[in-house]
C-alpha cells in the first residue's frame, strides 16, 4: 500500500499536469482533503517538489494564503549544464543526488535502468569512505555521469 506522502505527491502532480505546469493550492484545504496535518503537506512539498526535482514553490501568507507550484520547463541540455556547472557544488548529499536522478528520469533524459545504476553508485554504502568525504566523491561522480549523458546525446 502506498504511503500517504506518495499519494499526496501523485495527486499534486496530476493537478499540475492538468493545469499545464502551474498550480495554486491552499495547504489547509489539501490537508483537510487528505485528513492529515498541514505539516504532512509541508513535508511532501519540501521533499517531492524541490528545485532538484524540477519545481519552484512560492508560499503566500495572509488572506487564506496559498502555495504556487511551478514545474520548471527547462531545455534538457540547459538543465543538465545547470546541474553540472552550478547546482552540484563541491559536495552533495545522497538525498540531493537522488532527487536529481529522479528528476532527469521523470524528464525522460535517462531510462529506469540508468537511473537505478546511478542511484546505486551514489548511495552512502557504495561510497565506502569516511563520512566527511562521501559528499565530495558523490558530487564528482554525479557530475561525471551528467557529463557522460550530455556528451553521448545525439
Amino acid at each position: 500500500m502506498a504511503r500517504l506522502s506518495d499519494i499526496i505527491e501523485e495527486f499534486i502532480k496530476s493537478l499540475i499536469k492538468q493545469s499545464e505546469g502551474e498550480l495554486e493550492l491552499q495547504r489547509n484545504e489539501l490537508a483537510e482533503y487528505f485528513e492529515c496535518a498541514p505539516s504532512q503537506i509541508n513535508y511532501v512539498l519540501a521533499t517531492r517538489f524541490s528545485l532538484d526535482r524540477g519545481y519552484h514553490i512560492e508560499s503566500f501568507r495572509g488572506g487564506g494564503g496559498f502555495i504556487r507550484i511551478v514545474k520548471l520547463n527547462l531545455d534538457e541540455d540547459d538543465y543538465l549544464l545547470y546541474l553540472t556547472n552550478e547546482r552540484i557544488g563541491v559536495s552533495i548529499t545522497w538525498q540531493e543526488s537522488d532527487d536529481i536522478v529522479t528528476n532527469i528520469l521523470e524528464r525522460g533524459i535517462i531510462n529506469e535502468r540508468e537511473a537505478a545504476i546511478m542511484k546505486a553508485a551514489l548511495r552512502d554504502k557504495t561510497i565506502a569512505v569516511p563520512k566527511n568525504l562521501r559528499g565530495v566523491i558523490r558530487a564528482n561522480m554525479l557530475r561525471a555521469m551528467l557529463v557522460a549523458i550530455i556528451s553521448t546525446q545525439v
